[in-house]
């Protein structure tokens, strides 16, 4: 065995040490662990540099053939009850602890420069190594009862770096949304996990899978219970993944630091839901209403985050629901039975993704320089335009990633989203449609977004534009907007040092900048592992499968009507965008004014927010309000009441201890002759 197989449990553990560490420094000398700021983001890189070193040579030694390794100890038993903790490493779980330490090394040293002038700079780095030593530690687990414990602790980290800015109430309301949301699957997710174990008397993936199978088989346990338990276990990752109907919390998760919605909500948390779905797909694959209820989430999720998208102003929500509606597409693959390709998406994704809301940072922190550190104004592309000129690093890479997430080839994305369409159309064609549809509205969107903020004159100085966006915003417009604030921003970086505003954005410093050019290269070339005459990475993640099926060969003419549709619908995407956004052909405000309705209803969410807020927010209040008066009136009172007898009785009763024997014997003679009384009247 060799001897990094042995040692892998340090790849969690070497970033939680980090953040030990820089978290101890904080409680005990706050004042000068902060004031060694480099020194702190320099450790704490250096242990996930060295979790990344780990994981890269554990992915080769796995992409050499070796065995997958468990090392498991006894954590628990009584009776016939044991449970275990350890960790495996497959070929899954090394690829994605590749992903995640990766992405989040890059992310890393972009914060050093978005972070650079926030007094919490060291507390946002041991928040990220502590979120990274937890994904870590939930992809190497070996039993769905481990996966939950680091479940929760992604979670937990989710909502420090959601709420970092806690003192703003937006980012303190969107990481209870978040945390709220969340609980509400995870509570599925409990329920079904403890439900398999009754049925099954295991927690292990495959152990679980072959017994349940056999239960429903033998008749011993009926499908439709079967079903319910394996629904209750995707309905965590429903909530983690922001699929519908708990999708609600990622794009207000974009009040945290731009750094985090590149970690989370591109690389890391939001794939965990992916992750877990791929491994329980040895549970689920043998119930089909199970696979059915999971592509046709995918696919509805999908479709509903392209169609909100399409109208949404701020650069970082657009982009949250961007990633609301591709992570749809992975779990419509997992649906499906295409275990790979819905991998392969989450790996492309994970490097187009992160690249594209690293760029989004970047365009924010050049735009703060003009119009401030509100993100009414820094976020909203209305406001943008022509910043190519001004940030052409930023621009060429942001185009990149434009181009991997429409599917155009030879980018990553193509590769990946042509395979799982392909895979949905022999499945059924109806999710293939929803899938198609999906990706024409993607390209419109994503080249929106693009044209809008890189192309054309740039609209920063425009003060009849930003009266008009503080005035919907409700701020008020007489009051001065900071001129920086929690983030990169710096009164250094402003006209003359004072606290006017400069009169022109500038690209971001090298910190910020080298990550986005290192995350261009995968972005760009990764996709050609799933080449489909020559899918290396299906052949890597599923070898027992391709080796059962054999080689096929290949069909081109298949191949090239499925990719020359997928690729069609993007191009008309992107020419709509070009001739409504670049080349003012198509009037916007005119179409918008015409669809009334529809455009409202995309605007708006869907009226997701309004109708949960009426259901659930007020709905509990009301039935929160209801149940007080039940324990005003009843509880309350019938305490109150016996408390009032007892009371009443108790002074009553105090007159006949007078300790006088002949009052105790004439009361002893009065009931005697009561109960003859009685007694005789009967």
């Amino acid at each position: 065995m060799e001897p990094i197989y042995e040692y892998a449990w340090a790849i969690p553990v070497l970033p939680l040490l980090g953040a030990t560490a820089v978290g101890l420094g904080l409680i005990s000398f706050n004042q000068a662990t902060n004031r060694l700021r480099q020194a702190n983001a320099v450790f704490i890189m250096s242990t996930l540099g060295a979790a990344m070193v780990m994981s890269l040579a554990l992915l080769w030694s796995q992409i050499g053939g070796h065995d997958a390794f468990v090392r498991s100890i006894e954590w628990a038993a009584a009776g016939d009850f044991k449970l275990t903790m350890g960790y495996t490493i497959d070929r899954l779980s090394s690829l994605m602890m590749v992903i995640v330490t990766t992405v989040a090394l890059l992310v890393m040293l972009y914060t050093d420069g978005y972070m650079a002038h926030d007094p919490g700079y060291v507390r946002f780095y041991a928040y990220l190594s502590l979120f990274s030593s937890s994904m870590l530690g939930l992809v190497v687990s070996p039993n769905l009862v481990q996966i939950y414990i680091f479940w929760e602790l992604v979670g937990m980290c989710s909502y420090l770096l959601i709420g970092f800015w806690f003192d703003r109430k937006p980012a303190a309301d969107a990481c209870q949304k978040a945390f709220v949301t969340n609980r509400v699957g995870d509570f599925g997710l409990l329920l079904g996990m403890l439900a398999l174990y009754w049925c099954t008397g295991s927690f292990e993936f495959d152990v679980m899978g072959d017994r349940l199978h056999d239960l429903v088989a033998s008749g011993a346990l009926s499908a439709g219970l079967a079903t319910l338990f394996c629904v209750l276990v995707f309905l965590g990752p429903v909530a983690k993944s922001a699929q519908f109907p708990l999708h609600v919390w990622l794009p207000d998760a974009m009040e945290g630091p731009t750094p985090i919605s590149a970690l989370i909500h591109a690389a890391t948390m939001v794939a965990a839901g992916v992750f877990l779905v791929a491994r329980m797909l040895p549970v689920f694959e043998g119930l089909p209403m199970v696979m059915d209820v999971i592509a046709w989430t995918g696919a509805f999720t999908a479709f509903l985050g392209a169609t909100i998208a399409i109208t949404q102003n701020d650069i970082k929500k657009s982009l949250a629901y961007s990633t609301i509606s591709q992570l749809g597409y992975m779990v419509m693959a997992l649906g499906v039975g295409a275990y790979s390709a819905g991998l392969f998406h989450l790996m492309t994704h994970a490097y187009f993704k992160a690249m594209l809301f690293l760029g989004s940072g970047s365009v924010i922190h050049g735009m703060e320089a003009v119009v401030g550190h509100e993100p009414v104004l820094a976020q909203d592309m209305r406001l943008m335009g022509g910043l190519r000129k001004y940030m052409p690093v930023t621009s060429a890479t942001f185009l990149i990633g434009t181009l991997a997430i429409c599917g155009i080839p030879p980018f990553a994305g193509f590769w990946s989203k042509d395979e799982i369409l392909g895979l949905a159309f022999q499945a059924n064609p109806a999710l293939w449609l929803v899938g198609w549809l999906t990706a024409g509205i993607t390209a419109f969107y994503m080249f929106r977004m693009y044209f809008s903020t890189f192309e054309g004159e740039f609209r920063g100085n425009d003060e009849t534009i930003r009266q008009k966006l503080l005035a919907e915003a409700m701020v008020p417009v007489t009051v001065e907007v900071p001129a920086f604030g929690p983030g990169a921003m710096d009164p250094k970086e402003l006209d003359h040092g004072d606290h006017h505003h400069a009169h022109e954005p500038h690209e971001s410093p090298w910190t910020m900048v080298v990550p986005l050019m290192v995350l261009a290269v995968p972005s760009m070339a990764i996709g050609l592992l799933g080449m489909p005459w020559n899918n290396s990475f299906e052949h890597f993640l599923e070898p027992e499968t391709v080796a059962h099926h054999g080689e096929q060969a290949f069909e081109w003419a298949e191949f090239l009507i499925m990719a020359g549709n997928s690729v069609g619908i993007a191009l008309i995407g992107i020419t709509l965008a070009s001739l409504t956004y670049l080349r003012d052909k198509i009037d916007p405000a005119a179409i918008a004014e015409k669809l009334g309705p529809i455009y409202r209803f995309s605007l708006k969410k869907w009226y997701f927010d309004e109708l949960y807020d009426t259901v659930f927010v007020r709905g509990s209040r009301r039935l929160a309000r209801q149940v007080m008066e039940v324990d005003f009136r009843i509880v309350d009172g019938a305490v109150n009441l016996t408390g009032f007898v007892t009371l009443v009785s108790g002074e009553g009763l105090k007159y006949f201890e007078n300790g006088r024997a002949q009052f105790y014997a004439l009361i002893v003679f009065g009931a005697v002759l009561g109960l003859v009384v009685l007694s005789g009247i009967s």
